[in-house]
């Protein structure tokens, strides 16, 4: 039947991860594969309060269709917390709520790319993005990521050798790596942009999860190109409603991401967005991202110790400020997958570096998620993770 397909589905592959966590629906599996936030941060009673309210109050009103840009109240909010917290000037017309951010990464590449463009992602890059826009069928570039952001004279190089159309970055301890840009990469970086054509995209389901240090400027902030911002609630209330947004604040770009959106989907869960912004005026959602900081900060340090204790010296560990995960590099002779599979034995996951990756594809890297179990379960994950290292080294 692949006649029948188009080229662009028959060129994308399915999500690496998703296939994994089929593996780890085992519950013997302990699990550092998945980007899950912990279930015990949802905060269930009150968003079941935000329910019944928002059904006792507008009854059958939230069950109709509703408009393509997204509930206005809602908007309003999100304005105002990039106003209050990051002082840009942002209003709701510049927000169009989406089914997830990952909605937006496809609204940014049917509104963007034709075949054979060109896109620029970081080195290693978030693997959903890479899932999504490669249904537009662009040539990919990537950029080496240091522990203060991007290598810039790299990033530079890139810009000025290919017609680069986006630039995608998740700035803020990315995904997979957990590192965070920090001011001057990102003042140096915007700099670079503005002598191009270059559109900066911003993806942001982390910053809200910074447990150490101090928050610093999104990138736009440097630059005067064309940018857009991804942001969600799924890491900071719940990510089952699917509610995230897409801001920016050129209207020529918002116009034709609203008809991108008319065309997918008319609109993203109306009934959500009301349940979402009702939790969102009945409670204190600073206080609730503080206990989630908390938790985060608690298992990332149990991680890094256990991680201390049962591996061996030589591999390398990156430790983030915030966010959900770590990433890992192994001695360069030691494969990944390689590794999985013996810890698959073991009844230990994780993600392999490969899929993070295009072009040329290290092999000796791999990405742990800490946020998805108590430090007791870490403890023992990563003590049989440490057990197949040392396995796989003594063989080689």
């Amino acid at each position: 039947m692949n006649q029948l397909f188009s080229d662009r589905i028959l060129n994308s592959k399915k999500s690496f991860i998703r296939e994994i966590l089929k593996i780890t629906n085992n519950k013997d599996i302990i699990s550092f594969a998945g980007g899950l936030p912990n279930p015990i941060s949802f905060p269930t009673a009150a968003l079941q309060d935000a329910m019944n309210t928002v059904t006792s109050k507008n009854g059958s009103h939230v069950f109709q269709y509703a408009t393509t840009e997204g509930y206005l109240p809602l908007r309003e909010y999100i304005a105002k917390r990039y106003q209050t917290k990051h002082g840009l000037t942002i209003n709701a017309d510049d927000i169009l709520i989406t089914s997830g951010s990952q909605q937006g990464l496809d609204l940014i590449g049917k509104v963007f790319l034709n075949k054979d463009d060109h896109v620029l992602i970081e080195k290693p890059g978030y693997l959903g993005a890479i899932q999504a826009l490669s249904l537009y069928e662009p040539h990919f570039h990537q950029v080496d990521l240091f522990e203060d952001g991007i290598d810039l004279n790299q990033f530079k190089t890139l810009l000025h050798q290919h017609n680069i159309k986006l630039f995608y970055s998740v700035p803020n301890f990315q995904n997979p790596t957990g590192i965070t840009y920090s001011k001057a990469n990102r003042e140096a970086l915007g700099g670079m942009l503005n002598d191009t054509q270059t559109v900066l995209i911003e993806d942001d389901p982390y910053g809200e999860l910074r447990f150490i240090g101090e928050d610093v400027p999104y990138i736009q902030s440097f630059s005067s190109n064309p940018s857009i911002l991804l942001g969600s609630f799924s890491k900071i209330v719940t990510p089952g409603m699917r509610i995230g947004w897409i801001c920016t604040t050129r209207p020529e770009i918002m116009d034709k991401l609203i008809i991108a959106k008319q065309a997918s989907d008319l609109h993203t869960n109306y009934f959500s967005q009301r349940v979402i912004y009702q939790y969102l005026i009945d409670n204190n959602l600073e206080e609730h991202i503080s206990h989630i900081k908390k938790l985060y900060k608690e298992q990332r340090e149990a991680m890094l110790l256990s991680i201390a204790e049962y591996f061996p010296e030589n591999i390398k560990i990156t430790k983030p400020e915030g966010g959900m995960f770590l990433w890992a590099t192994l001695p360069d002779s030691m494969s990944s997958l390689k590794l999985f599979e013996l810890a698959s034995t073991l009844k230990v996951a994780f993600v392999p570096g490969e899929p993070f990756y295009v072009g040329e594809i290290p092999q000796n890297t791999l990405r742990l998620n800490y946020t998805n179990s108590d430090p007791k379960t870490i403890d023992e994950g990563i003590k049989r993770l440490g057990q197949a290292i040392k396995t796989l080294l003594a063989q080689a």
